[in-house]
């Protein structure tokens, strides 16, 4: 499985010739990437939020582009009315790797009112060699899910997880590879020291990709 990584939260996960496009949004956008994201084979949005789903852009790629999100993103966008809606535990094929959207807890602050996010889910793309567990914009909850990689924001600032939840959450899903995600935005600082703190004393090594990074992971 190769993972590319693009602004913010956005994963193209690639495996067998199938080419899958996870949370394309409209933060640091380049029309650069246009062709990179309409070249996948299925789009998958975690939820409205404009940093994570670039509505205007989606709404352009080729017809024949299967686009799945919730009903609440797909209700907030009336250029994505052919969106498939989807909900926590619904499985799709594409290809050779199975996608299952899996329960999110999108967090809120004050300056979230009027757009507080209420339909919400992470996902699982798994291969049959490598699963890798997209968690979204979450805070903390129970979880039995396990995988080889994990790809999930840290940012807290009520909205996801700080790095205290962040580390012992990925532990617990037995992940070898863990990316940072959703760190982009400048006008919310990242505290890397407390970051540091935490996964070092789970015992656990992490990255912060840059747009444009890829790995495979086997």
């Amino acid at each position: 499985m190769k993972i590319t990584k693009f602004p913010q939260s956005c994963l193209m996960v690639e495996s067998g010739g199938v080419r899958l496009l996870f949370d394309p949004g409209a933060l640091k956008y380049r029309d650069e990437y246009f062709d990179i994201w309409d070249s996948a084979d299925a789009v998958f949005i975690t939820h409205k939020h404009p940093d994570h789903c670039y509505a205007e852009k989606i709404a352009k790629f080729r017809n024949s582009l299967p686009v799945y999100t919730t009903a609440e993103a797909a209700a907030a966008y009336p250029e994505l009315s052919r969106a498939v809606r989807i909900a926590e535990g619904d499985k799709i094929a594409v290809g050779g790797i199975s996608v299952t959207a899996v329960k999110a807890v999108h967090g809120y602050h004050p300056m979230m009112k009027g757009n507080e996010v209420y339909e919400n889910v992470g996902f699982v793309a798994d291969d049959g060699a490598v699963c890798l567990y997209i968690t979204g914009d979450t805070i903390c909850f129970p979880t039995d899910i396990k995988a080889n990689a994990l790809a999930m924001p840290v940012t807290g600032h009520g909205v996801t997880m700080t790095a205290f939840e962040a580390s012992l959450f990925a532990k617990e899903t037995g992940a070898k590879t863990i990316l940072l995600t959703h760190m982009d935005n400048e006008a919310f600082e990242v505290d890397y020291a407390y970051i540091d703190k935490h996964f070092g004393k789970a015992g656990l090594e992490y990255i912060v990709p840059d747009s444009g990074w890829s790995l495979e992971i086997s």
